[in-house]
């Protein structure tokens, strides 16, 4: 088109005369001509033709330098397998944690007996393992959660061992080491996850305390009572359901240790008030009989005796030491909302709470 428009330009010098027709195809090619199509496919030729020099100059480059390029595909490949392997064997390290954990549990829960005289035909057998006296059972456990934590370090199973391990010792009357395990287990980065583990650390370091004032008189054993106070009101924001009723009835404790019995009726009042009321906080039957036998104890006017025949009333049958934690145990199915209710074996037990 533009070479017919170029002749035609040339005639147009010569005839000096347009003819209508003519002059509307000279309009509408310079229009075409305009647009300038053949610079735009140039300009993309030029641009495909570079893109095929580095190209080719890339693969010489490759096809000389063969070792550079095998290695630097090496190199990404042994990454790649390296970071598959460390996933593979830090699950596999953690699901070895917890079968080891689970191990010390089972032993801590254990039976105490004679194991030649459990063997009776006509009871379902029990699988726990059993051991001849509170001590072995002890020992046995915290052996295997002192393995857990020590060779499964950064774990979650390990850093549950060491708080485990802390209640233990503090069983043992071991309170340095056992405050050295609850502080490290209030600083691991499960406890800053999960908030009831957080708060059981923090009511072991309160138990640790109690235990040294037991062992003071005068101002250590002041210093010591109100550390446990501290570590208490401390608890009491940890957001788990249970955990704010359990602090209030560990404070009140503390302020009858202390002297302070208007502060301490005063708040097992509350605590009544609080665990009465029908709903999730209702649930914590061995909390609300506990708190209530200390109130009566420390105030006999605030609440009504116990009827004959109910639990703590005259003539009332004593719950044992295994109803009492199954009664536990039935809290945590029933905890609900924020978390679950206390109980676990950094929790009172219910040798750790005054009569």
């Amino acid at each position: 088109e533009e070479a017919k428009l170029a002749e035609r330009r040339k005639l147009e010098k010569k005839k000096r005369k347009k003819g209508g027709l003519e002059a509307a195809a000279s309009k509408r090619l310079a229009k075409i001509g305009a647009k300038a199509p053949v610079k735009t496919s140039l300009s993309t030729a030029a641009e495909a033709a570079l893109v095929v020099d580095r190209a080719m100059k890339l693969g010489d480059w490759a096809k000389k330098n063969q070792g550079i390029v095998s290695a630097v595909v090496g190199a990404a490949a042994i990454a790649a397998l390296g970071v598959f392997g460390y996933t593979y064997y830090e699950k596999r390290q953690e699901t070895q944690a917890s079968v080891e954990l689970s191990k010390a549990v089972g032993d801590e829960k254990g039976r105490v007996g004679d194991p030649d005289k459990e063997d009776d035909e006509g009871r379902p057998h029990d699988p726990r393992p059993i051991f001849k006296t509170l001590e072995d059972r002890r020992e046995s456990a915290l052996k295997k959660y002192q393995a857990v934590a020590s060779r499964f370090k950064g774990t979650g199973a390990a850093i549950l061992a060491r708080l485990e391990e802390g209640s233990i010792l503090l069983d043992k009357h071991d309170i340095a080491a056992a405050e050295r395990a609850f502080d490290e287990v209030r600083d691991s980065p499960l406890a800053k996850a999960d908030a009831e583990v957080h708060g059981r650390a923090l009511e072991g370091l309160g138990f640790a305390d109690e235990l040294k004032a037991e062992g003071e008189q005068g101002d250590a054993r002041k210093t010591a009572l109100d550390e446990a106070g501290k570590i208490y009101r401390e608890l009491e924001n940890t957001d788990v359901l249970g955990f704010q009723e359990l602090a209030m009835y560990h404070q009140a404790r503390i302020l009858e240790k202390q002297g302070d019995l208007p502060r301490a009726i005063e708040l097992l009042k509350k605590l009544h008030e609080r665990l009465a009321k029908p709903g999730d906080n209702h649930a914590f039957v061995y909390l609300e009989h506990a708190a209530d036998d200390r109130l009566r104890a420390l105030d006999p006017a605030a609440l009504p005796a116990r009827a004959p025949g109910q639990l703590g009333g005259p003539g009332g049958n004593t719950l044992s030491q295994a109803q009492i934690r199954r009664m536990m145990e039935q809290m945590q199915k029933n905890g609900a909302g924020k978390g679950k209710p206390p109980g676990g074996p950094a929790g009172p037990q219910p040798e750790d709470l005054p009569p």
